[in-house]
């Protein structure tokens, strides 16, 4: 059974997950915070093409801090919520966070609110479609 640090589970739903190996990391064996920002991304590009149905791309990511280390051989679980729609752009929060090695143990390392924007196919903002 999974185990959240703080007794805090994450916000949204699972998106992606993904294992942290050697290849992400720096010679410490912490794992590079701009590949844990790649995933997220990875995740708001799912989840929000899903949304818009149709093409999307990463406007702005707002403020990120790391609160807790990866490890290699952790497994990152992004979480992801729609927060907000507009016309052509929507803001996602977004959580990352660690299982550990051969753990049950669940840890927040991250959040950040990405803003994405839908585009047409010549590349112009589109109106994001009402929800079905």
């Amino acid at each position: 059974m999974v185990q959240y640090a703080d007794g805090k589970k994450p916000l949204g739903e699972l998106t992606l997950r993904t294992l942290a190996m050697p290849s992400d990391a720096n010679a410490a064996g912490d794992i590079f915070g701009g590949w844990v920002m790649a995933q997220m991304d990875l995740a708001c590009g799912i989840r929000a093409a899903e949304r818009a149905k149709g093409r999307v791309v990463t406007a702005a990511v707002k403020e990120m801090s790391f609160a807790k280390p990866m490890k290699i051989g952790d497994t990152l679980c992004i979480y992801s919520h729609i927060e907000r729609v507009g016309r052509t752009s929507m803001t996602l929060k977004v959580e990352a966070w660690a299982q550990r090695y051969l753990s049950d143990l669940m840890e927040k390392v991250t959040h950040a609110d990405f803003i994405m924007v839908a585009l047409d196919s010549d590349g112009k903002p589109k109106a994001v479609p009402p929800e079905s």
